[in-house]
């Protein structure tokens, strides 16, 4: 540690730009996978905007539970609908098991008012939150 204060105290020019740099792969990172929503306000966004609510996750694991509401779009197919997504009018919200698929789905998609579920299925049932079974 002592070391990098040094470091740090030689070169200040170089660590101003190491720091400059790792703010901009912060801030590139998170537009990178799209907008963020936790559990707690997606059913705020469902009841105030209708918004539509895409698992990405394959009909097996939706089948064995996904959030009420919920479209299953397998992101293997997610370029098929597309157009169909950019023309809603609504918000979307993508889900997937931890949400990196949902913000990669985010940014094919491109529509302009979508989000991802942080944290995904996963972090949906680690708050104890219901799913739905479907037969």
């Amino acid at each position: 540690m002592e070391r990098w204060f040094e470091f740090m105290g030689n070169h200040p020019i170089l660590f101003g730009i190491l720091a400059v740099l790792i703010v901009v792969f912060v801030i590139m990172e998170g537009k990178r996978n799209g907008r963020k929503i936790s559990p707690q306000s997606l059913g705020i966004l469902v009841k105030a905007q209708n918004a539509m609510l895409i698992d990405l996750r394959d009909a097996k694991d939706f089948r064995e539970g996904h959030i009420s509401g919920s479209r299953n779009i397998p992101y293997s197919q997610i370029k098929n609908h597309i157009d169909e997504l950019k023309t809603a009018g609504r918000p979307l919200v993508f889900i997937c098991n931890l949400g990196q698929v949902a913000g990669a789905a985010v940014q094919q998609v491109a529509h302009a008012d979508s989000y991802r579920l942080d944290g995904g299925i996963s972090n949906w049932k680690a708050q104890g939150l219901p799913l739905v079974k479907s037969k």
